[in-house]
């Protein structure tokens, strides 16, 4: 899904339809030939008693599935490949590329592909504002495929999780899932009160190759830093709630405390640069290379992969202690991922995340 305002707040007509009840609706439902449920826009689909595949309409809601039922997902929107199959069990490889059907970079999938890929239903993740229900809508009524949308919002993981397992009948599957969720997002609430006591860092997200696209005001793509307790001094930044370009001399002006940047290149070239060269954050060392395999652990999808970016960014910040993270990663890869990571390419992805000669 590309990034969109509104992502953390359902719409109005959820009000009275809690997690609870729509998990309940799922599993009584499944024993029946079809099964009417609504999404977290509010809307309705009828899908069929059991769900034995998956179309993901982007990389947004490939994840969650394949964290849950990785055999019941139809494709990649995009497959990973290279690094990234290093991170991920041979099953992975073995998936074909589905193309997408929402997304900044547009849509890639034809819709005779997704009726081709013989799914059950389409799933989308991420908005759940107006122009993302209408577009479930279309995708619903031109491949006459039952079309779900669910919050993307960090903070409804583990709701999503639960939900999705129940949809599924992968109950047992989604629990460690949502509970290790919930876990991450009430330990990164009590670092984020932490940081507020002593004074809570001012972190620029730098992404591209030139660093100056960033997240803006409500951004699903830097919503990650607020959660852990840091201040995104993009946010003061006018735009739509998701990413932006801003001008070299803001950078400047906002000379934050930290850089976090997933682009390697850049975090190595930072240093002898003109631009960042002169940043308080590069001069003190604190440049830290956000993770991005096999997916990101700020955004590049903002997904269920940010429960990785959970678990770091305290640490990174001094909120949490460091000795425990690498043992932490390493148990979330094997729930998200299902491998658990080698120690060298773990502690490569590591070596750059946490900069060395901080506190």
């Amino acid at each position: 899904m590309p990034a969109a305002p509104g992502r953390r707040a359902l719409l109005g007509a959820l009000a009275t339809w809690p997690l609870a009840a729509r998990a309940q609706e799922a599993r009584a439902l499944r024993d029946q030939d079809r099964r009417a449920l609504r999404d977290a826009a509010g809307r309705q689909a009828i899908l069929p008693a059991r769900v034995a595949r998956v179309f993901a309409a982007g990389p947004t809601a490939a994840l969650p599935v394949w964290s849950i039922a990785p055999d019941l997902l139809a494709g990649w929107p995009r497959a990973p490949s290279g690094a990234q199959l290093d991170f991920l069990p041979p099953e992975a490889a073995a998936l074909p590329e589905t193309g997408r059907l929402t997304g900044r970079a547009g849509d890639t999938a034809s819709i005779e592909a997704v009726i081709a890929a013989r799914a059950d239903m389409i799933l989308d993740y991420g908005s759940v504002t107006p122009p993302y229900a209408a577009l479930a809508d279309q995708l619903q009524a031109r491949t006459r495929l039952p079309t779900l949308l669910l919050d993307g919002a960090l903070a409804k993981i583990p709701e999503t999780f639960r939900l999705l397992g129940a949809i599924l009948a992968r109950e047992a599957a989604a629990a460690p899932l949502a509970e290790a969720a919930a876990r991450l997002l009430d330990e990164a609430q009590e670092a984020a009160a932490r940081l507020a006591a002593r004074g809570r860092p001012r972190v620029f997200y730098a992404r591209g190759p030139q660093g100056l696209e960033t997240g803006v005001a409500g951004s699903i793509n830097t919503e990650i830093l607020e959660v852990c307790g840091a201040e995104n001094v993009a946010a003061v930044q006018a735009g739509t709630g998701g990413l932006a370009e801003v001008p070299a001399e803001q950078v400047l002006l906002w000379d934050p405390d930290w850089i976090v940047t997933p682009e390697a290149g850049l975090a190595a070239a930072m240093p002898g640069h003109r631009l960042w060269g002169s940043l308080r954050a590069v001069r003190a060392g604190r440049v830290a290379l956000a993770p991005a395999l096999p997916y990101g652990w700020v955004d590049s999808p903002p997904s269920v992969n940010r429960l990785l970016g959970l678990a770091w960014l305290p640490v990174l910040f001094g909120a949490q202690p460091r000795d425990a993270l690498p043992g932490r990663i390493r148990q979330l890869h094997g729930l998200l991922y299902h491998r658990l990571p080698d120690a060298a390419p773990l502690a490569a992805l590591l070596r750059g995340a946490l900069p060395q000669g901080l506190p």
